[in-house]
């Protein structure tokens, strides 16, 4: 394995015990990759869809359960809608809807990655959703108004509106050119939370001005660092919060991973009255479905799906 293959698509729990606080990094690579090329999406769209990858994995590694924690936004721009979501033990899936007329009339230059919320969804809402498994668990969804020039923005809201405890966090993506001279997407992300106040720990002062010098720190982390496969991440952490030391716990893996399948399609298509089986069947004689995640195309006989 390759030096930079051991900082892919992965997730790293850490702690800085001395500023009461704790942290989850994420780095993406050949599985956000796989991902986009899926789609052939226009460059604007991956670069906003690669964040909110690495934002739901960010986040939802953060969480403890078993489940589905997933993103979407709902916005009047040219990307109508933005969906990714995190499923246990860390397979992700995501895409994008947008409409190619309005987005190739505002013509995006170079800079434009730092305003891609308002520029590509516009207004409208980003909700957070954890649908956790098991008896006697409850689905909760929290919902904020798109704000801000970026997604990390808008999950500051949330994290305002949501969170009992301070939190921030930071994203970055880039198609960068790899070693086999091709360009490949790549992103991370730094989540930080403040601990709760414990008996014993920092003083309420402290605990302030130990979160106000964390988040600052965080703020220097630049997209380039966050997505560069020859950067370790426990040198990145090591860079931005050395001085007041860093414990790093076991990675997880990350993963691009479908929940599709021929038997799912199947039984949602034998939930149509047979007028709409007809309907959607094609000259060919067959009805075709293709994930919107994905892409797989899944193709049967009327007969096979009639309920």
């Amino acid at each position: 394995m390759s030096s930079a293959a051991l900082h892919d698509d992965l997730s790293l729990p850490f702690q800085i015990e001395q500023c009461d606080t704790r942290g989850r990094l994420v780095r993406l690579g050949p599985s956000l990759d796989r991902m986009l090329a899926r789609h052939d999406y226009p460059e604007p769209v991956s670069h906003l869809l690669a964040e909110a990858t690495a934002l739901v994995a960010t986040m939802a590694a953060a969480l403890k359960f078993d489940g589905i924690f997933s993103l979407q936004a709902k916005g009047d721009g040219p990307v109508s809608t933005l969906v990714a979501d995190y499923r246990t033990p860390g397979h992700l899936r995501a895409y994008a809807r947008y409409d190619a007329e309005r987005l190739d009339a505002l013509a995006l230059g170079p800079g434009a990655t730092a305003t891609l919320v308002p520029l590509l969804l516009g207004g409208g809402y980003l909700a957070f959703t954890i649908d956790p498994q098991g008896p006697d668990m409850e689905r909760y969804q929290g919902i904020v108004d798109l704000s801000g020039a970026t997604l990390a923005d808008a999950a500051h809201a949330y994290f305002a509106q949501s969170e009992q405890l301070n939190a921030r966090v930071v994203l970055g993506a880039a198609h960068r050119k790899g070693v086999d001279g091709r360009k490949h997407w790549r992103a991370g992300g730094i989540l930080l939370q403040q601990l709760p106040l414990q008996a014993g720990g920092l003083s309420t002062e402290d605990r302030t001005f130990a979160w106000e010098k964390v988040t600052a720190l965080l703020g220097t982390a630049k997209a380039d660092e966050l997505s560069d496969p020859a950067l370790g991440h426990n040198e990145l952490l090591f860079r931005l919060f050395h001085e007041d030391g860093v414990r790093v716990f076991e990675t997880g893996a990350l993963t691009d991973r479908c929940t599709c399948s021929q038997d799912k399609v199947r039984g949602i298509l034998s939930t149509f009255s047979p007028e709409e089986i007809t309907e959607m069947t094609t000259p060919d004689g067959l009805i075709s479905v293709t994930c919107q995640f994905c892409s797989d195309t899944y193709s049967f006989p009327p007969d096979a799906v009639k309920g």
